[in-house]
């Protein structure tokens, strides 16, 4: 069994609608209930910057900030993580009227926000992503990139480096400096990154695939297909440096082409997530809406168990209005997935009974303008 990762103590300040406001929490799952508007996806919000990047909303970080409030914002968290108990906190200082993230541990100075990987993991859903199938390419590579970094957290240094290096190349074109030496530096670095990303990717897709199909309960969660395309997709059962000097020559006859369309036109940045409906055998973006939700739900509920399996540590989960559009059946039988985790859920509605199913496994927190009550 995983072991357990959980939040003793969060407390918000100046961070969107909070001034300030603190939790006591126990290690069962937290249940944030109140009206629309009340500020429960502005806490799983605070939560989910307990992760590197941009949060669940991917907010600019001077919009996250409280309005009014004269600095930036802040959020502390205790916890039992990963590597033993430890305090977190992290926020922004405003510097020449740009917000700089920072991070703290233990109280110390971290030299990167990366180091919050090391004490947790988070896996969330958000109805904003109810949209993943029928919405853009761009969209499934990012939701595709962050189930990556839950079990291999240098996967988004490896993206940042290639999207920097991809942009070199592509000032170059556009300038019509064609120096061979200077670009094919570029393209030796992009074929070693972007090949190592799209193996990530493969693989995480492959343990997913087998996590799904051994958990299938298609009654509640239909079975997802999972597949890849855009990028070498012929090559699965190549050496990763076949793999990179087809891609480094790929790039280099491409300079031309590259240069007319103003972008790179082959590489990982253009791979696509394909869902199916198994029992339907039938395209996600094709299925109803509720079919789509059941989807998504079940590959993020196989993901989370896979990044247990993969760290020892069960992540924590961000499941926003997670039960509105679920029966009491299917809710009842997301819970004991939930439960069956074995790591801390937070989760969001608008009616406390619709969480009556998680009895007493749950803390329940009352949310209203900004005020939390246990």
């Amino acid at each position: 069994m995983p072991e357990k990762t959980f939040i003793t103590r969060l407390k918000l300040t100046d961070f969107r609608n909070y001034a300030a406001a603190s939790l006591a929490l126990d290690g069962r799952h937290v249940v944030l209930t109140g009206p629309n508007g009340s500020g429960k996806t502005n806490l799983m919000e605070a939560v989910s910057f307990l992760s590197p990047g941009r949060g669940l909303r991917r907010a600019v970080l001077q919009d996250v900030a409280r309005a009014g409030a004269s600095g930036g914002f802040s959020i502390f968290a205790a916890l039992e993580g990963m590597a033993g108990e430890v305090e977190l906190g992290t926020g922004t200082e405003v510097q020449e009227e740009a917000a700089l993230r920072r991070l703290r541990v233990n109280g110390a100075a971290a030299r990167s926000v990366d180091e919050l990987t090391d004490h947790l993991r988070l896996v969330w859903l958000t109805p904003a992503m109810d949209g993943l199938f029928t919405g853009t390419s761009s969209d499934r590579r990012r939701f595709l990139d962050r189930l990556v970094l839950s079990i291999d957290p240098l996967h988004g240094r490896r993206a940042s480096d290639f999207e920097r290096a991809m942009r070199s190349r592509n000032r170059l074109l556009s300038e019509g400096r064609f120096d061979p030496a200077w670009l094919s530096g570029l393209e030796e670095q992009m074929a070693a990154l972007g090949i190592a990303m799209a193996l990530a990717r493969q693989e995480m897709m492959r343990l997913l695939s087998a996590l799904i199909f051994e958990r299938q309960d298609p009654e509640n969660f239909p079975v997802a297909d999972l597949a890849l395309s855009g990028f070498m997709d012929d090559g699965a059962n190549l050496p990763a440096i076949d793999l990179e000097d087809r891609y480094r020559s790929l790039l280099e006859q491409g300079r031309g082409r590259d240069a007319a369309a103003g972008r790179t036109l082959e590489g990982p940045h253009r791979s696509d997530l394909l869902v199916r409906h198994r029992e339907k055998n039938m395209e996600a973006e094709r299925c109803s809406t509720g079919e789509q939700k059941a989807l998504l739900v079940g590959i993020i509920l196989a993901h989370a168990e896979l990044t247990a399996t993969m760290t020892g540590y069960a992540p924590i989960l961000l499941l926003d209005e997670i039960a509105a559009h679920l029966d009491e059946n299917r809710r009842a039988a997301l819970f004991g997935r939930i439960d069956a985790l074995g790591g801390q859920a937070f989760m969001t509605g608008t009616d406390r009974q619709m969480f009556a199913a998680l009895g007493d496994k749950a803390q329940h927190v009352s949310v209203q303008d900004g005020m939390l009550t246990l």
